[in-house]
């Protein structure tokens, strides 16, 4: 067993739900090995998981605890030792698949970016160079959160780095691109929100009516180009995914 798998911790979370705890950081590297785990834990189908979870640093697995009855061991127990084992002595055909790519044009600035010139001030930048470097990245989406279909994306250049505003909003509209801390993200609807507003994408983030109903998925690679308010009302019209 290497250093990886002698530091994951597995516990319960209730009676249906198993933690997979990878670390306790935020970044890149740790994020990466846990969507590799979900990778590989959806493509040896152990029985009876109903959903995994990604999330920053942990994994949640959903199950059903009558299938993970043990002679010796609780559900959980039993159920973490099959995914030790999967981890020990993974599948040789169980390469984890290639992430999306998805493009998401974004009108920076204006009324659709209304903190954008305090970014750029915070940052010691002009307003274009924080466009650029925003739109230079190629970003993972870390995780789903907050609201369905809200995307924490990693990646964000340090020179970007930007605290969450010091008196939230109560209202953010749908689509608007923002920066809070060391991450950059995307409001799927209107939403009270604290980070910096730096644009807006003419995309629908979700739609309960489609399948999926999420535009981006955990693990998915994203990159923003920018458009002027032309592209953006053509792109709205009528519905935009």
């Amino acid at each position: 067993m290497n250093a990886d798998e002698r530091a994951l911790v597995i516990e319960p979370l209730g009676e249906t739900v198993l933690l997979l705890r990878f670390g306790d950081d935020i970044h890149n590297a740790l994020n990466v090995r846990v969507h590799a785990a979900a990778a590989l834990l959806r493509a040896v189908e152990l029985p009876g998981i109903v959903d995994l979870v990604p999330a920053y640093a942990t994994l949640a697995l959903h199950y059903a605890p009558e299938i993970w009855i043990g002679h010796h061991n609780t559900p959980w127990r039993h159920l973490a030792d099959a995914v030790r084992a999967v981890f020990a002595t993974p599948p040789a055909d169980a390469a984890p698949p290639t992430p999306a790519l998805v493009e998401i044009p974004v009108c920076y600035g204006g009324d659709d970016g209304p903190d954008l010139a305090e970014v750029a001030h915070h940052c010691a930048l002009r307003t274009d160079e924080v466009i650029a470097h925003h739109a230079a990245a190629t970003y993972t989406v870390a995780m789903l959160g907050f609201a369905p279909g809200f995307p924490y994306l990693l990646g964000l250049d340090t020179r970007l780095h930007t605290p969450r505003r010091a008196t939230p909003r109560t209202r953010v509209t749908a689509g608007s691109v923002a920066i809070g801390g060391a991450q950059t993200g995307i409001y799927p609807a209107e939403l009270p929100g604290g980070w910096h507003l730096i644009g807006r994408t003419p995309l629908t983030l979700f739609d309960a009516t489609l399948d999926p109903p999420c535009l981006l998925a955990a693990g998915d690679r994203v990159r923003f180009h920018a458009i002027d308010r032309a592209d953006f009302d053509a792109l709205a019209r009528p519905h935009a995914r």
